[in-house]
C-alpha cells in the first residue's frame, strides 16, 4: 500500500504543479513551455489513468514509422516557401508541431502490421453504395492499405449486412463467421473494417470480441495523411482532425470509467475531475491548432490578393486521389520539380505552379488534395483551409482516371465534395471535365463534345486541353484580345507587356507605330484608357 501511496502523492505533485501554472499566470504558447507541459502531463497519465485509456491512451510515447531517409518524399519549392512563412507568422515552432504530431503516430508492430480487410456489403438502406459494388470497395481498400508502409494484408473476406450501424455492424451468424476466420489468423495484428467510420463502442466491442486492434477508413487514412504529411501545415491539418476521434474514445472509456466509480473522481487539490483535465487539455490543443492554421489562411488570403494584383488566373486542378492530377499539371508546365507517385493521397499540400497558354498568357496551376468516397466530414473540415484555394480560382479542371472500373462513381464523389465547399454557380458551369489515362483504355472514344480525352503521361491531347483551358479564362476572367496602335517612342509598349499578354507586335515603320495584339483584362484596359487617352 505505502508504494501505491507514494504514486499518488508524485501524481499529485504533477498535477499542483501543472495548475499552479495555470491559475498563477495566463498561458504561455512558447516551444519550451509546451513541451515541458506535455511531459508532466504524459508522466501523471502514464502512472494514473494509463489503464483508463488502455490501447488508445491519450499521451503515448513517441513511436514512429520505420522510413529510411530516401523513403521520405521530396519537397518542392512551393513546400519550401511555405515552411518559410511557417517558420516566421505561426506561434508554433518546430518542436510544437513535431510533439503535437508525434504524440498520436499509431504503434506499428515489430514485423510490421498484419491486416484482416472485411468489407461489410450493405444490401439495402440509406447507406447502399449504388454506383458500385462489395468487390470494388474491397479493391480500394486494398489499394488504401497498401499504400502504408510496414502493413500486409493477411486476408480479405466480403460480408454482407443488414445491421451496418449496430455496435457488431454484422448480424449473429456472420459475426460469428468472421470471428472464426480470424481466430483461425494467429499472425493477425489488425482489422480494417472498411465503413466510413466506427462508434467507439462498436470498435471497442469488436476489439473485445477479436483481441486486435479494430481501424476504419477514418484511422486508417489518417495514417495515410501521417505518412505523406511533408509541411507543417499538414502536420497540423492532420492533427486537428484526430481530435474529434480522440474526443468521442475519451467520452465513451472514460464513460465505462464512471460506472466503476473512477471517472468522476477529483484530483486531489486541483478542483478539477480527471475527465475535466483530459477535455480541457483537448480544449487548449485545439485552440492552439485552429490559431495557427487561421494565420495561414490569412496568409493564403494574402497571396491571393497579390495575385489577383497581377492578375494571374487561377485553374484548380481537382480530382479522385490518384487520377493524375500532379501527371497532368508536370505536363502543362514542363516543371521538372514535381515527382508524381502512382500512390494514394500522394499529395496532401497544396501546390501552385506556373504555366504558360498557347496565346502566352501566364496561368497558376493549383494541386489540390486528392478526394476520395466516403471521405469522413472531419478530415475535409480540417483541410478547409487548403480547399479555400479552389473557392477562389478562376477556373477547375476536373481530372478523371478513365481506366478506372469505378471512373462514374469517382466523379459522383467529387462533384459531391466540390457542391459541399459552396462554390460559386459559375465555377461549377464553366468546370472542364477531362478524360485522363486513354491509353490504358482499349478503343475509348466520347460522345460528349465538352469533355477531352489525354493521357498525361505520354502527352496526348494536350496541345488542345491548353486551348479549351485558354477559351475557358478568357471568358470566365472577362478578358479580351484586341488590337491597340501604340507609339513606339512612347511608354504604352512597356506598360502592355508588363500590364497584360503582348501576342504580337506589328511595326509600322513609316509613322513610327505599331499595332499590338493583346490579351488584356476588363480592369487594365480601364487603366490603359486613362493613362493614355
Amino acid at each position: 500500500m505505502s508504494s501505491v501511496f507514494k504514486l499518488l502523492n508524485r501524481a499529485s505533485l504533477l498535477t499542483l504543479s501543472l495548475l499552479k501554472k495555470r491559475k498563477c499566470a495566463p498561458p504561455i504558447y512558447g516551444a519550451t513551455s509546451v513541451v515541458r507541459r506535455t511531459v508532466e502531463v504524459r508522466t501523471l497519465f502514464s502512472n494514473v489513468g494509463g489503464k483508463i485509456f488502455g490501447n488508445h491512451r491519450f499521451c503515448t510515447s513517441v513511436v514512429s514509422y520505420k522510413r529510411k531517409k530516401d523513403d521520405y518524399p521530396p519537397k518542392s519549392v512551393e513546400d519550401d516557401k511555405q515552411e518559410e512563412f511557417l517558420d516566421s507568422e505561426v506561434d508554433l515552432q518546430d518542436k510544437e508541431v513535431e510533439e503535437l504530431f508525434q504524440q498520436r503516430i499509431p504503434v506499428v508492430p515489430e514485423g510490421g502490421q498484419r491486416i484482416f480487410i472485411v468489407h461489410p456489403d450493405v444490401k439495402w438502406g440509406v447507406k447502399k453504395q449504388h454506383l458500385t459494388t462489395g468487390e470494388l470497395q474491397m479493391a480500394e481498400a486494398v489499394a488504401l492499405v497498401n499504400s502504408l508502409p510496414d502493413w500486409m494484408i493477411v486476408d480479405t473476406i466480403i460480408m454482407p449486412t443488414k445491421t451496418p450501424d449496430t455496435k457488431y455492424v454484422f448480424g449473429k451468424g456472420n459475426l460469428q463467421a468472421i470471428t472464426e476466420k480470424i481466430s483461425a489468423l494467429p499472425q493477425l495484428t489488425a482489422v480494417f473494417m472498411n465503413v466510413e467510420r466506427l462508434s467507439p463502442l462498436a470498435e471497442k466491442e469488436l476489439e473485445d470480441l477479436w483481441g486486435v486492434k479494430v481501424f476504419d477508413r477514418y484511422t486508417v487514412v489518417l495514417h495515410i495523411f501521417r505518412y505523406n504529411a511533408r509541411t507543417k501545415e499538414a502536420k497540423l491539418q492532420i492533427t486537428l482532425a484526430e481530435i474529434p476521434l480522440l474526443k468521442s474514445r475519451l467520452k465513451n472509456e472514460l464513460a465505462n470509467k464512471d460506472q466503476q466509480g473512477g471517472g468522476s473522481r477529483y484530483i486531489m487539490g486541483s478542483g478539477e475531475t480527471f475527465t475535466e483535465v483530459q477535455h480541457r487539455l483537448l480544449k487548449e490543443k485545439e485552440m492552439k491548432i485552429k490559431s495557427a492554421l487561421e494565420k495561414l489562411r490569412q496568409k493564403r488570403t494574402l497571396l491571393r490578393a497579390q495575385r489577383t494584383r497581377r492578375e494571374f488566373p487561377v485553374i484548380s486542378v481537382v480530382g479522385y486521389t490518384n487520377c493524375g492530377k500532379t501527371t497532368l499539371i508536370k505536363a502543362l508546365t514542363g516543371d521538372t520539380k514535381l515527382q508524381p507517385r502512382d500512390q494514394l493521397f500522394a499529395t496532401l499540400d497544396i501546390t501552385a505552379h506556373a504555366g504558360v497558354l498557347p496565346s502566352h498568357m501566364t496561368v497558376i496551376y493549383v494541386d489540390t488534395v486528392g478526394f476520395l468516397s466516403q471521405l469522413p466530414h472531419g478530415l475535409i473540415q480540417s483541410f478547409s483551409a487548403t480547399l479555400e484555394d479552389v473557392i477562389h480560382s478562376d477556373l477547375i479542371v476536373h481530372v478523371r482516371d478513365i481506366s478506372h472500373p469505378e471512373s462514374l462513381n469517382q466523379k459522383v464523389n467529387v462533384l459531391n465534395v466540390l457542391k459541399n465547399l459552396n462554390l460559386p454557380s459559375h465555377l461549377l458551369d464553366s468546370l472542364v471535365e477531362v478524360h485522363n489515362k486513354i491509353d490504358l483504355q482499349e478503343g475509348y472514344c466520347t460522345t460528349d463534345p465538352n469533355i477531352l480525352g489525354i493521357s498525361a503521361l505520354h502527352g496526348y491531347g494536350l496541345e488542345e486541353l491548353k486551348q479549351r483551358i485558354e477559351n475557358a479564362v478568357l471568358k470566365s476572367t472577362g478578358r479580351q484580345i484586341m488590337t491597340l496602335r501604340v507609339k513606339l517612342s512612347g511608354p504604352q509598349l512597356s506598360w502592355l507587356y508588363k500590364e497584360a499578354t503582348v501576342q504580337k507586335v506589328d511595326v509600322m515603320a513609316e509613322d513610327d507605330t505599331a499595332n499590338v495584339s493583346v490579351i488584356i483584362s476588363n480592369s487594365a484596359y480601364g487603366k490603359y484608357k486613362k493613362m493614355f487617352p
